[in-house]
């Protein structure tokens, strides 16, 4: 891993921002790589990032961004057994690849990028109220599958066809 080079050169912080649908993963969410998991502040471009489809990809870009914003709450082993392992927390306009009976039900497929704001149940999955975060936008030359925190993830991509 390299020294993480993400955010501002002249080190002051992000501007923070309001977004009502942010996408992305918050501080600390856990991003498998070719040399283990690590933190997703922790990445720099060039990092080989473990994808769902393309096996090892290499990271062309990470942004940063401080937003307020609302989240949902995964309570562990919600999405699958061990799925994930530890309860996580996403920006509600986050994309996550479901593939259980949830892409049938829902959507009448196998299946299916859905933004996290979408699966709230209000007991397994919840809505957190607005607060300020630490959002991290991995960028690919193509769109990807990665795993981060035993979740299954699509990175931010504009031409990705998602469910919102």
């Amino acid at each position: 891993m390299k020294p993480n080079t993400v955010g501002r050169n002249d080190g002051q912080q992000p501007a923070t921002r309001r977004n009502s649908t942010p996408e992305g993963l918050l501080a600390g969410t856990l991003i498998l790589t070719q040399d283990g998991e690590f933190p997703v502040e922790a990445l720099s471009a060039g990092d080989k990032i473990i994808t769902r489809g393309a096996g090892f990809v290499a990271l062309r870009n990470i942004h940063h961004h401080v937003l307020t914003c609302e989240t949902v709450r995964i309570r562990a082993g919600t999405l699958g057994h061990t799925r994930p392992e530890g309860d996580v927390d996403l920006p509600v306009g986050q994309m996550i690849l479901i593939r259980d009976w949830r892409a049938k039900a829902m959507f009448g497929q196998e299946q299916a990028l859905v933004a996290a704001a979408r699966l709230v149940d209000g007991a397994f999955l919840t809505l957190q109220p607005e607060a300020r975060h630490s959002v991290f936008t991995l960028v690919f030359d193509t769109p990807q599958v990665i795993y981060a925190s035993g979740l299954e993830l699509a990175s931010h991509h504009p031409a990705l066809a998602v469910v919102r």
